[in-house]
């Protein structure tokens, strides 16, 4: 087995946790499949995996190479592809997942526009927040709001997104107006926290050149988007969100922005999906779609 074959293999394990279900999804024997992988450990001069009969684990030199091999070769399957005519006409099935406030006020109102340009392309949409295991749910891309902490995925980013600190007029009426920062510790938040229960959000400043963590007392957490939003309408606490999603509430008085001269950090937005030897034609389109549309709405110029 060459070099990068034996890279692509190497890469369908990590992602499958099997070597057997490797080779089958590769059409080689399992036999090949562990003497290829010797052969790359020993040119390598470290082990990559450790396996058991039940178990394979990536090791720590594994890890790192594995997310070098993502990014180099989904680099070189962009260059193949990008020049390739062979497939102007993509179809199949395209499953996405996406944030709800992403898919009604943004996806869906234009995605008659990519069905009209791509009619072939069937479309699956799921809406969540949830981290999602893309190769074993058969899902193709997720759309996410923040820094991707998952290195085995490939991320390309659609927006950056202005943030904005909000409050409804009942909360500001029953807790006042802070004037700096500093004083965000007599006041309230609605608490973000991430659906694993691992991460919880505090609201954000740039301050000197600086992005400071302020967490804020509070008696409510959701770990929904359009939850925190309705918290914040009913007077809960302060919030902390992109500023699309709130703007026809903040035009009607519904909220009020808090500590306007201080400039919250954006929010990256990108488009993550796990690295494959060929990149479906359907995927690709999708996403140069997505990145014009999220150009369109956030940067027009």
């Amino acid at each position: 087995m060459d070099r990068l074959n034996s890279l692509q293999l190497f890469i369908r394990i990590v992602q499958m946790g099997s070597f057997s279900q490797a080779a089958s999804a590769l059409n080689i024997p399992r036999a090949t499949a562990t003497y290829a992988i010797k052969e790359l450990e020993t040119s390598l001069g470290t082990r990559l995996l450790d396996r058991t009969t039940r178990h394979v684990r990536i090791t720590h030199d594994g890890q790192a190479f594995y997310e070098r091999c993502v990014r180099l070769l989904g680099e070189l399957d962009n260059a193949f592809t990008s020049v390739s005519q062979s497939t102007r006409d993509p179809q199949g099935v395209l499953r996405v997942d996406m944030h709800g406030t992403h898919a009604t006020t943004i996806v869906l109102p234009n995605i008659h526009e990519f069905h009209a340009k791509y009619p072939h392309i069937e479309l699956v949409i799921s809406s969540g927040d949830r981290l999602v295991d893309l190769v074993r749910e058969g899902i193709d891309c997720v759309i996410r709001a923040g820094t991707p902490r998952d290195s085995t995925l490939i991320a390309r980013k659609l927006a950056v997104l202005p943030q904005v600190v909000c409050a409804s007029p009942g909360y500001i009426d029953t807790f006042g107006t802070p004037s700096h920062p500093q004083e965000l510790s007599k006041h309230k938040e609605v608490r973000f926290f991430s659906r694993s229960g691992m991460v919880r959000y505090p609201l954000q400043f740039t301050i000197k050149g600086k992005t400071e963590n302020f967490f804020l007392e509070s008696w409510i957490s959701v770990n929904d988007a359009e939850n925190y939003v309705t918290s914040a309408l009913h007077g809960y606490g302060l919030i902390q969100v992109p500023r699309f999603h709130v703007e026809e509430a903040l035009r009607q008085g519904a909220l009020i922005e808090v500590l306007p001269e201080w400039s919250s950090p954006d929010l990256p937005l990108s488009v993550l999906y796990p690295y494959r030897e060929h990149m479906p034609q359907r995927l690709r389109v999708f996403i140069d779609w997505l990145r014009k549309l999220y150009k369109r709405k956030f940067d027009p110029a």
